[in-house]
């Protein structure tokens, strides 16, 4: 303890003494003017208050003092006597409950006993205080509830670490979430773009899209269509075999038509003719006698014959086919053997030896189809573009028809091949009857779907073209009719035999705009008025008669 808090110090009144604290805790000094001595009890009240107050026990200190020595005892100042202070100190306890109060002014103690370290351990831990060499405890060996310490830096720095965890939990679930969403908004799109794409080209079954082939015929009505003729010649063997190559423009689609040498075709003085026949005589204006018969417009003949054709196959790189038939090799014509299988392989000797058989007994048809199928491979290999196409074609060293040279050949060959590359592509037989006519089925599915023969936009300076069909029964009564006709300046169109015959006659028209000429056919054929009537016709012709009992030669 300071001598300055000895009340027998001389020298005490002279100097600062500590008086109280102020509202912020701080000591206050002053001088204190001189008191008299206090009784013997005064310390022991003061010990007994301050015991109240802070929780010290003051009684082991008291029984080891020795008797209190009686001092001049100034007189009684109420503001600066034991009480006063006990008083001051417990408002400046108020302001700040971890400081100590001032330390009474009585004799100075001997050291304290063994007990006080036991009486420290009574005070919490952050309060706790070690007593000095003197065995006095000081006012900044206290330690503040405001202070930190280290205990409590690491529970603030645990709850910074949870705080901080549990945000990079939410912050990962709301990545999460916004990936979530944003693939599905891209899933979306990509589904209604995919759908979008597939109605356009009308790939969604009963759905047809303006970009589809259907909405394209929808669209644009008539459709365009470029076809050539092909004469294949064979000229070890003898025969030859036809075959229309169509590029509908407008769909965007290919097809090989395969005509049988039995179809007939006109001639020029009107009499009818076998396409093979007619072929073998020259083929000139077969290509015009076809047009006649299936309403079509052809732009130009290719007669390809068989070496050209093995020329073309090597040029390609040889083609495969799916062969139907095993051909045996035949040494006298010198054709080597293709077998029978999916995928064959087929040089260009072989591709001629495989388009040209034809078995003992086999109809025409088969052979046509095994022609068809060589074509359709062929045109697959056939460069895409319209330049190497025709270098394609003039390294064959074939002379070809001054109508239709090697660049529009070449052209054409290139377009269809790549509709035979994508799949859109169709091979087709013309059906016709024994009498060379045309089927009613291949009428309306091959000519009119496929060729597209139509005589609705005809010239009206052109001859009219009239089918005749003989439901008569008599071969008679179809020569004179046909001579009518022909004589009337009429295109005779051979219909060939009604599968039935029929007592009426009737004569029918499809177009409005051919009315007037199909009353003209009946007044030539000595017909009523009333067989005219308007309807589909059975033959590809602008006006279609069908010959009934009721026809009497004039």
């Amino acid at each position: 303890m300071n001598d300055r808090q000895q009340p027998y110090d001389p020298y005490a009144a002279q100097e600062q003494q500590l008086i109280g604290y102020d509202a912020y805790g701080r000591p206050v000094y002053g001088q204190v003017p001189p008191q008299p001595a206090v009784q013997a009890q005064a310390p022991q009240q003061y010990e007994q208050t301050y015991e109240q107050q802070y929780g010290y026990d003051y009684q082991g200190y008291d029984q080891q003092q020795p008797a209190a020595q009686e001092y001049p005892q100034p007189a009684a100042d109420p503001g600066y006597g034991y009480e006063a202070q006990a008083q001051q100190a417990q408002q400046a306890q108020q302001w700040i409950p971890q400081q100590m109060a001032p330390e009474p002014q009585a004799a100075e103690p001997e050291p304290e006993p063994e007990a006080a370290p036991r009486r420290a351990a009574q005070v919490p831990e952050p309060r706790r205080a070690e007593a000095g060499p003197d065995g006095d405890y000081r006012t900044e060996q206290f330690a503040f509830i405001d202070q930190p310490d280290e205990e409590s830096e690491d529970v603030i720095d645990w709850l910074a670490f949870t705080e901080s965890r549990t945000e990079r939990r939410e912050e990962a679930r709301r990545r999460g979430r916004n990936r979530v969403v944003a693939l599905i908004v891209v899933l979306a799109l990509f589904v209604v773009g995919g759908l979008g794409y597939l109605w356009y080209a009308g790939k969604l079954p009963f759905l047809d899209g303006p970009g589809s082939k259907k909405g394209a015929v929808a669209a644009g009505g008539a459709q365009k269509r470029d076809m050539i003729v092909v004469h294949l010649h064979n000229t070890k063997k003898g025969g030859t075999s036809t075959a229309l190559l169509v590029d509908n423009v407008t769909t965007k689609q290919g097809a090989t038509v395969l005509l049988p040498n039995t179809l007939t075709v006109p001639r020029q003085d009107g009499a009818g003719l076998a396409l093979g026949k007619a072929v073998e005589e020259g083929g000139i204006g077969t290509s015009e006698s076809l047009d006649t018969v299936l309403g079509t417009d052809i732009g130009g003949t290719w007669r390809l014959d068989t070496p050209f054709l093995e020329r073309l196959v090597e040029l390609v790189g040889g083609i495969d086919v799916d062969t139907d038939a095993a051909v045996p090799a035949d040494d006298k014509a010198k054709t080597p053997a293709v077998a029978q299988g999916k995928k064959q392989h087929l040089s260009g000797a072989m591709a001629v030896a495989y388009a040209t058989y034809r078995a003992q007994g086999e109809p025409e048809a088969k052979q046509l189809q095994r022609t068809g199928g060589v074509l359709y491979a062929v045109l697959r290999k056939i460069p895409g573009d319209p330049k190497a196409a025709a270098v394609t074609v003039e390294s064959m060293g074939q002379i070809l028809d001054p109508a239709l040279n090697a660049q529009t050949l070449g052209a054409m060959l290139s377009r269809i091949g790549e509709h035979a590359k994508v799949g859109d592509y169709r091979t087709e037989l013309l059906a016709v009857k024994a009498d060379g006519s045309l089927t009613d089925e291949a009428n309306k599915t091959v000519v009119k779907e496929i060729l597209g023969g139509n005589f609705t936009a005809a010239q009206a300076a052109a001859s009219p073209r009239v089918g005749l069909r003989d439901a008569t029964g008599d071969d008679k009564t179809q020569v004179t009719a046909k001579a009518a006709l022909l004589n009337g300046g009429y295109t005779f169109v051979d219909g060939g035999k009604a599968d039935k015959t029929q007592a009426a006659s009737q004569i029918t028209y499809q177009d409005d705009a051919q009315r007037e000429r199909a009353v003209e056919v009946a007044k030539t054929l000595g017909l009523a008025e009333t067989a005219v009537k308007k309807g589909e016709n059975a033959v590809n012709a602008d006006v279609v008669v069908t010959l009934g009992k009721d026809y009497k030669p004039s």
